[in-house]
């Protein structure tokens, strides 16, 4: 009979047990953070937010540790079981966050906001800040949402079109850099393979999905549920015939709406328009 297998006691919520090994791995080996720092790179502050959960860092982080330390493959499975882990989102997202991750194509409309999966750190930070999050906690929120443009990187990433009312467009964040960068973005994600982007101009006038924000995912069963969002709550819709009634709002938007080249011009056009900060 195989000898009893000691249980760790470590934490089972991925985002703590990559946070604990990243330090157990560290603490083992006498190293103080300015000296990992020295001999793998990256600042010693990144690596002690790294070891309180603070902050995920990039899978770039997660391999040059699994080098150093001669764990191939160890901490980026942690890395990405923790950075796709729905326990970092609010319960009564976290249902639609799992479906989200297994969907085989999505389709979002975006009526004031941009969609989670197209935001930067900086607009992801605007938004949630405004929803009432500080610190830490805002920290944790932003890179859980930002973290989740994983999910269109890669070879076998699903299919993904965004369509946007011009009021997302037209509403920038406080800081000029920042809506900079927030555009360039979407102007270089719309040239990818399997991304759509297209813009509902203001011209077309009122539509069947006013005041609503909603993303259509197509799970692997074929089936395909929505996702319903305001201000103030957000509601996953799996009845079929409220799905198919979405569906065909969008699609008649998305008939009027700008072709995806268009869109893009249209995209770059208002980079042109942000204003450049004054030289010092």
């Amino acid at each position: 009979m195989p000898q009893r297998r000691v249980i760790t006691g470590r934490s089972q919520e991925p985002r703590h047990r990559y946070a604990e090994e990243v330090r157990l791995l560290r603490t083992e080996r006498g190293l103080t953070l300015k000296k990992l720092s020295e001999v793998v790179g990256w600042d010693p502050s990144l690596f002690g937010k790294l070891e309180s959960g603070a902050t995920m860092g990039s899978p770039e982080v997660a391999q040059a540790l699994d080098h150093y330390y001669g764990t191939p493959g160890l901490l980026l499975a942690l890395w990405e079981l923790a950075i796709g882990d729905p326990t970092q989102f609010k319960e009564q997202y976290r249902r639609y966050m799992i479906l989200e991750s297994e969907a085989t194509c999505l389709w979002h409309f975006g009526v004031s906001i941009l969609p989670g999966l197209l935001q930067t750190d900086a607009y992801a930070r605007e938004v949630l800040s405004l929803g009432g999050y500080r610190g830490k906690e805002l920290d944790q929120q932003v890179e859980a949402r930002t973290g989740r443009k994983e999910l269109l990187k890669g070879d076998d990433a699903p299919p993904f079109r965004a369509l946007m009312a011009e009021a997302v467009l037209r509403t920038p964040l406080r800081d000029a850099e920042a809506w900079r960068e927030q555009l360039t973005y979407l102007a270089e994600i719309a040239e990818k393979p399997g991304i759509v982007l297209q813009v509902l101009p203001h011209s077309s006038g009122l539509n069947g999905l006013v005041g609503t924000a909603v993303m259509f995912l197509r799970l692997t069963d074929g089936i395909t549920v929505a996702y319903t969002e305001n201000a103030h709550r957000g509601e996953l819709i799996e009845e079929q015939t409220s799905v198919v009634r979405l569906h065909r709002a969008y699609d008649a938007m998305r008939d009027l709406a700008l072709k995806p080249p268009e869109s893009r011009s249209f995209i770059l056009r208002l980079l042109e328009e942000v204003p450049c900060e004054p030289s010092t």
